[in-house]
């Protein structure tokens, strides 16, 4: 068996987000699992806070599938077949032909960090379509699960990473994929705008934690986006922000005051 995760990026049609997310949890999570190792199916909504504000966000919704397949090859356009219905029907906005739906195998289950808060619900995670440098393929995977996973999943909020390979079968519509690597990071947060600024300022060296992240490795190519997202299906996360840490280290309202240069 290996653990797969499958991406369906897409747009809603104008008027129809009730009409997709009562489908969603009816008629396709009880079809859903009649799959051969489908595990778990949630559904998330792009955030008003990003990383990177400069680039366009071309989904608003993100449908995220895990499934542990024993015939990948068979199984993995199953998914595909189930997702034909909402789109016949007339749910997906694909006019700009937007939609996407990737597969990928995972390298491992999540990294779970320090401030994982088991037995709770996500409040969102980001993604990145990724990819590495050709020749530093041991160099890009040594620094991601040596170095970045474990300093990520340290920021307040963070609380886990798992990475993967595109998968060489896909499910329909078969479209251009931008990244050859997948990097997924949890979140466990009521404040994503505190995290995401804290992210950036332990990238930079200047955290009020006094924690800075090490340089971001060579081996990573710059050919990749960032996508945050919200989770709007099922239990959601309640519990403030998720941190082994200490907060009083960061001044109040800290995420609202103007950002520093290092």
């Amino acid at each position: 068996m290996a653990r797969y995760v499958t991406l369906h990026l897409h747009n809603i049609a104008a008027g129809r987000e009730a009409d997709y997310a009562a489908w969603f949890d009816e008629e396709h999570r009880s079809r859903l699992a009649g799959l051969e190792g489908f595990l778990s199916a949630d559904r998330f909504e792009i955030a008003d806070v990003q990383i990177m504000p400069d680039i366009d966000q071309p989904w608003r919704f993100l449908s995220f599938y895990e499934f542990d397949y024993q015939v990948p090859d068979r199984d993995i356009p199953k998914l595909g077949r189930l997702l034909e219905g909402p789109r016949c029907a007339g749910l997906i906005d694909d006019g700009n032909e937007s939609e996407r739906l990737y597969t990928y195998n995972m390298y491992s289950d999540w990294h779970v960090g320090p401030n994982w808060q088991q037995g709770k619900p996500l409040s969102g995670l980001f993604i990145i379509p990724a990819n590495l440098v050709q020749g530093r393929e041991e160099d890009y995977h040594r620094w991601y699960d040596e170095v970045h996973i474990p300093e990520v999943s340290r920021v307040p909020g963070f609380v886990g990473m798992k990475r993967g390979r595109l998968a060489g079968t896909q499910c329909n519509p078969r479209r251009y994929c931008p990244g050859g690597e997948l990097v997924v990071c949890a979140h466990q947060t009521d404040n994503l705008l505190f995290s995401v600024k804290d992210f950036s300022a332990r990238a930079r060296g200047i955290s009020p934690s006094g924690v800075a992240m090490e340089p971001r490795s060579t081996a990573g190519s710059f050919a990749r986006t960032v996508h945050f997202f919200t989770k709007i299906s099922g239990e959601i996360w309640d519990g403030g922000i998720a941190y082994a840490g200490d907060f009083s280290a960061y001044p109040e309202n800290w995420e609202r005051q103007p950002r520093q240069e290092a």
